[in-house]
Formats: structure tokens, sequence, C-alpha cells
């Protein structure tokens, strides 16, 4: 059961207010135009970063809306770059139980936050242990087309590499290629083996598991291998419908205790791949730069 206590929706709409005038656009890697009276974020940008509706921001603020989902007050967190003890308050605020060490975790400290919103040039997207998309920049929407385009369920790279119904990737809108294919799906998998052993309470990678073992062939072959392992690091070539083949270095860095896996594709300094994927800012779609 969700619901652990009786809290004012005002008080949760105050927090909001109070820690959306606190986050300076520049910490959320947004530009302050010349004559901005406000310090913090305004409502619009926190919508924005949040992937809801300014509607929804100004009725949670108001206290006309009092119980988010826990998804919602994930991205919540999220954008607004709570710290942990933070990001507790808000959820106790919204009468959820808060996220326990022994389930996964979406949530992305400031101090990540920080160094993300500083990676300038790379296309950058950060998963939870189960490879779940929980953010990513406008360099990822350029190179690889936006995501948000799929439901946040659909939003796995996992789910990508081995479809249950061999639909289209959800995470790269054009084909993308690989220099070892089959080397990168048994990392893929070993690496969830891994998370079973971290998390074996989480329903989501359980249900991930689950599902996969029973609708992909593939993926039950290599999880019976029993390898366990992680993902760090491949080369990619990206058909950019607009500015053709982009070849990338894609490396996995894992931050701390809580799993999450910060992927940064970048092409060699002074190469044709470095000026085309400095294009695809310009050509692709509008971005929508977090979940």
């Amino acid at each position: 059961m969700d619901v652990v206590t009786r809290t004012s929706g005002s008080e949760l709409g105050a927090m909001i207010r109070v820690w959306r005038d606190r986050l300076p656009p520049s910490a959320a890697g947004l530009r302050s135009a010349r004559g901005r009276r406000a310090s913090g974020l305004r409502r619009e940008e926190l919508a924005e970063l949040a992937g809801v509706s300014v509607d929804y921001v100004v009725r949670l603020e108001q206290g006309r809306a009092t119980t988010p989902s826990a998804s919602v007050v994930a991205s919540l967190a999220r954008a607004l770059q709570l710290s942990t003890e933070e990001r507790d308050h808000l959820y106790r605020l919204a009468r959820l139980v808060a996220p326990s060490k022994g389930v996964i975790s979406d949530h992305l400290p400031p101090g990540v936050q920080r160094v993300l919103a500083r990676l300038d040039g790379a296309a950058v997207a950060v998963f939870a242990a189960d490879w779940q998309l929980v953010w990513w920049n406008r360099g990822w929407t350029a190179l690889l087309g936006d995501p948000a385009a799929s439901s946040p369920g659909l939003r796995n790279f996992a789910r990508d590499r081995f479809p249950l119904d061999g639909s289209a990737p959800h995470l790269a809108r054009w084909p993308v290629s690989e220099a070892d294919r089959d080397a990168t799906d048994a990392a893929v998998v070993s690496d969830l083996r891994r998370a079973t052993g971290r998390y074996p309470q989480d329903a989501r990678l359980t249900a991930l598991v689950r599902d996969l073992n029973a609708g992909n062939s593939r993926f039950a072959a290599l999880w019976a291998n029993g390898e366990v392992g992680t993902h760090r690091e491949d080369r990619k070539t990206i058909h950019h419908p607009s500015v053709g083949p982009v070849t990338v270095d894609c490396d996995v860095l894992t931050e701390g205790d809580s799993e999450l896996k910060i992927v940064i594709m970048t092409a060699a300094p002074g190469s044709e791949d470095e000026t085309k994927l400095q294009l695809t800012t310009i050509a692709g779609q509008p971005a929508t730069a977090q979940i």
C-alpha cells in the first residue's frame, strides 16, 4: 500500500515552490535571458524538465493536485535536483512510500546533474540499473531521435535489444549499427544478471527479466549462460537521416551505489564524424531534454 500519511496539499505545493525558486536555470542546463526577474526556475521550465504540463505544476503548487503518481514525483525530484533526503520528503508529502535501498533508484543526485549539464557537445543519457532510461540531453535527441515519443514504460534499452514482438526500437529513431553486436548483447544480459544480485526484490527488474526470458529466445539463451558483468564501452554508427552515418564511441560510466549508467557518445576530435555530430544539433528534431 503506497499511502503512508495524510499531508496537506498546500505543504506539498509550498515545498515544490521553495525548491523551484532556489534552483538557478544554469544549474539545470538552461540559459538565463537578460532582464529575467526570477532567480530560480519558472513553472514552465520545471514542467519541461519534469515532462509534465505547466497546468499540472500550477495545480500542484496551489494545492489543487495532492496525489501525484510515483513516476511524477521521481521526475520532479530529478528536475529539482533534490538530495536523497529531500526526495524522500517529497514522496512523503505526496503520500507515497519513498524508494528503499533494496530497490532500483531512478534518482539523479545533484552532483550528477551538474556534471551532465556541462557535457556540451556529447550525446548523453542516463539509465537506471535495469537499463530504464531516466534522463537524456538535447544532444542525444539530436543524434538518435526523441525518446519522449514513446511511453515511459517502453524506454528500456534491454527491451530494445531483445524485443518481444519484433517492434521497432524506442530509444533510437533511425538505424544504429555496432562493431560487435553479439558482444554488446551478451554484455547487457550479464549486466542485468548482476543487477538481479544487487536488487533481488525489485519488482520492475524481476518483471523485465521474466518477460525477456519468456518472450525472446536470444535473451533466454544468453541468460542461460550465467555470465555476470557490466557493459562498459562500444562503437556505434548512427545512420542519421539528415547528416548521414555518424560513428561515435559509446562509453558507459556507473555512478556509485545507485548503479546509474551514464552513457556518453562522442566522436574523435577533429574528425568528419565530430563535424557531423555537431551538425545533428542543427538538423535534428526539437528536443525534450528530460523525462
